[in-house]
């Protein structure tokens, strides 16, 4: 399981409502290229976003979806990339002095991804979450604006 953090010059509310809307998932995920579609229930509890992971012309075309909600706490969701696989993709925020403290975890659940010892999966997923979370704190400090 990777686990990264970062601290935000921002809101618990602010990192939550980039998460809320489903449009800006590939602005901030490492990987995730175009979004195809939306749920109109995103981000409740079952709710799927429709993305392409890779670069064009080797398009994979997979979903996302909301397992746990809990603004502006925590969110679980299931992320697909086959046929690499599937993560859990936990985010939690903390209050603190002058903004949050965010914590990123990715464990591989599902698919040929889980065959890869445990130690070199982790620091290839860390190493890609440390720019997730510079992207998605971009994206949430920008509103504090």
């Amino acid at each position: 399981m990777a686990v990264n953090y970062r601290a935000f010059a921002c809101t618990a509310e602010q990192v939550f409502a980039v998460l809320a809307n489903g449009w800006l998932y590939p602005s901030w995920v490492v990987g995730a290229s175009r979004m195809r579609d939306v749920d109109a229930s995103w981000p409740a509890v079952g709710s799927r976003i429709h993305h392409s992971v890779g670069v064009w012309p080797a398009l994979i075309d997979d979903t996302t979806s909301v397992l746990e909600w809990r603004s502006p706490r925590h969110v679980m969701l299931k992320a697909r990339g086959w046929p690499v696989g599937e993560a859990h993709v936990a985010i939690d925020v903390q209050d603190r002095d002058n903004g949050c403290l965010v914590r990123m975890t990715e464990d591989v659940v599902a698919g040929p991804a889980r065959l890869v010892p445990t130690t070199l999966s982790d620091l290839a997923i860390a190493h890609r979450n440390t720019e997730t979370l510079r992207r998605l704190a971009y994206l949430a400090e920008g509103r504090a604006d």
